[in-house]
């Protein structure tokens, strides 16, 4: 390489813990490991790209790319668990376009063919989950907006609402009558009214708080509305099982009677002993000698509706979209929202003394290059997301046949090809390409225990291992600093499936039969071809040149977006109060889940769901998880001594616990 210009090359990773995609162009030589002081800066007078990933499977100093007479060759650094080369462990290896390697949870694809990466602001922007919705008959929209639309609608219905007022840190609840819109005032006020909300709203009325003291502001009259069209959308049906555990019940803070011995006791009750034993042989027995038990989503549906008309929900609900939020010149929180009515658009103020955000999943995460072309053709029906409403697809399948292209592997993809198997039962022209960044040949790895993988699935019973719920990695993960909680939530996470019976029949039989193909390579463009179906161009590992891949439907499967800088309201308040962002980009909270630069005199602000990834808690967005949120915020409004909030002692919980037995509401 003397005398000629420096190799620049990309290397493109899927971030194991939140799924964000990074591609940088760096020179060689590259080293790559944890801990950025251990690799070396400079090697024969030429300075060392260093990549440091956040994972105990990765060595300090784990491998290195150089250019040698033979090429460019990775190289081991005697690393604990080695480096991996399209699936193949290797000590050193020539590494050819499109190959990937892979270190601890991470897979690397190579990429000689660098081309300029354009900057952020030129990628689509995130598709808002607003667009999953029916538009609500409150607003006077006929038509589902396009993506640009649904941001700014998520962000600003009418640009001179908030007020001026709002431009400052800190407002006069003075002023805000003085605007002449309607104010509100409560003591505690839940921003989402989703299942966050409602998780944090059904431990303050079992803990003492009246419904007049508590405002739910949200969307949607139900609390589990979203994610109940998340599931439909996704192909998990009323009768399909949840990937959640027997006794995290939303409806239910005690946990007991579990949803298996729910189920059990209503199939004994009908006379289905079998089924009854089973279930009950599940949670005992799992998941050594059964498979794990996973309640069936129409129950905890119908469950929520019972304890939402238990403890008085809709007393509590206010319909409004959040616009901003304020600290007040008396210690409380200001928040503005947008209210509809089928003849005009108007807004007001809550103001509150305890306040809870719990927005949810801002967005889809779509894939760039399907939503470019999604942009560039208009067509939203051959190319999908998996959280969309896309009904159309299989019905077409059915009645006609044809192929589907996967991108994505994890819960969702999986499902996917369970409905296309059970499409292929109407009509067996079907056929599935599952595109796959990188092979996955092994799981990853904490300590002694290992992931099972079989055929590139990577396998668990939950998104996370059972001891982050309430086991010894909640409290490791409780008492580390956030640099470690980022190395441990990385070696824990990681895209899973469910360890299911019937899903791993379903592979194995479409493998055999060949309807059913897994295919690994580097997306490079999809464009429409002369019939207009999205053709796919990768860069095949092995190959040297792109393989073509045809398809009638594309579906995206690469889940839901996070990230703060998505969610406008959570944005806004980042930018006006200078919230410390964690290693993962998420709102960084206490153990308690309290904001921290969000007090205000006796105000407090908490945070409960995906946007606290990275605190105290893995499992932030799970059942339990939410719960676990509220049973911390809750237990810190008590100590502060809180208005009407009572401690949940022994004799108020039992007591409280009875009333849920006979549907009675909270005193």
């Amino acid at each position: 390489m003397t005398g000629a210009a420096p190799l620049r090359i990309q290397l493109s990773w899927q971030e194991p813990l939140t799924g964000e995609r990074r591609s940088p162009v760096l020179t060689v030589p590259i080293a790559l490991g944890r801990e950025f002081a251990q690799m070396p800066a400079e090697i024969a007078e030429q300075r060392v790209c260093r990549i440091a990933l956040a994972s105990d499977e990765i060595s300090r100093f784990h491998a290195l790319i150089t250019w040698e007479p033979d090429g460019l060759v990775i190289t081991d650094q005697s690393s604990i668990n080695g480096t991996l080369v399209n699936g193949v462990l290797r000590q050193r290896s020539c590494l050819a376009n499109g190959d990937t390697i892979q270190i601890g949870p991470y897979a690397i694809a190579i990429s000689f063919a660098v081309t300029p990466v354009p900057p952020a602001s030129a990628s689509p922007a995130p598709i808002s989950l607003a667009e999953t919705q029916p538009p609500d008959p409150r607003f006077a929209v006929t038509e589902l907006p396009s993506p640009t639309e649904a941001n700014i609608l998520s962000s600003a219905a009418d640009a001179s609402f908030p007020p001026a007022l709002f431009q400052n840190s800190q407002v006069s609840v003075q002023d805000l009558f003085a605007t002449g819109l309607p104010v509100r005032e409560t003591d505690y006020a839940a921003i989402g009214a989703g299942l966050g909300s409602f998780c944090w709203v059904d431990l303050l009325r079992i803990c003492g708080v009246h419904t007049a003291q508590i405002i739910a502001l949200g969307m949607e009259p139900q609390p589990y509305a979203r994610y109940q069209r998340l599931c439909l959308n996704s192909q998990i049906p009323l009768h399909e099982r949840l990937r959640s555990n027997s006794d995290s019940c939303p409806d239910n803070i005690w946990g007991w009677p579990s949803y298996a011995l729910r189920e059990a006791w209503h199939d004994l009750s009908k006379g289905y002993l079998t089924a009854a034993l089973k279930f009950l042989w599940q949670v005992f027995a799992e998941p050594t000698f059964a498979e794990t038990y996973t309640p069936r989503a129409g129950n905890v549906f119908a469950s929520l509706d019972r304890e939402a008309k238990r403890i008085g929900w809709e007393e509590m609900f206010c319909y409004g979209r959040v616009r901003g939020i304020r600290k007040t010149n008396d210690g409380r929180y200001a928040i503005a929202y947008s209210r509809s009515t089928s003849q005009q658009r108007d807004h007001a103020f809550l103001v509150a003394r305890y306040v809870q955000l719990a927005t949810g999943y801002p967005a889809i995460q779509f894939l760039p290059d399907l939503q470019a072309y999604r942009e560039q053709t208009k067509d939203f029906k051959s190319v999908v997301n998996a959280y969309e409403n896309h009904d159309h697809v299989y019905e077409h399948l059915e009645q006609q046949g044809g192929t589907v292209l996967i991108r994505g592997r994890g819960i969702v993809a999986s499902r996917i090809v369970q409905r296309l198997y059970e499409a292929r039962q109407k009509n067996s022209h079907i056929a599935v390409l599952h595109l796959m960044r990188s092979p996955k040949p092994q799981g990853n790895k904490f300590g002694f225990a290992q992931r099972h993988v079989e055929n590139h699935y990577e396998f668990q019973p939950f998104n996370w291992p059972k001891a982050c719920w309430s086991g010894e990695l909640r409290t490791l993960l409780e008492q580390a600093n956030p640099e470690e909680r980022q190395r441990l939530l990385s070696a824990w996470g990681g895209t899973t499936t469910a360890d299911r019976g019937d899903w791993r029949r379903i592979v194995e039989e479409g493998l055999s039969q060949g309807w059913y193909q897994i295919t690994f390579g580097e997306v490079e463009r999809v464009e429409p071809d002369d019939h207009d179906r999205p053709v796919t161009y990768i860069q095949e590992q092995n190959l040297k040149g792109q393989m073509r891949l045809e398809a009638d439907f594309v579906i995206d499967a690469t889940g839901l977006e996070a990230k703060v800088k998505t969610n406008p309201l959570l944005d806004d308040l980042v930018t006006q109060y200078s919230l410390p962002l964690n290693p993962l980009g998420r709102l960084s909270v206490t153990n308690d889940f309290k904001l921290v630069e969000m007090r205000n005199g006796r105000g407090r602000m908490y945070a409960a769901g995906a946007m606290t990834l990275g605190g105290p808690y893995a499992a932030v967005d799970s059942f339990l998880g939410l719960q676990y949120a509220a049973l911390c915020s809750v237990a810190d409004l008590a100590k502060m001594r809180a208005p009407s909030l009572q401690h949940l002692h022994p004799v108020r919980s039992l007591t409280q616990w009875l009333k849920w037995v006979l549907g009675q509401p909270p005193s």
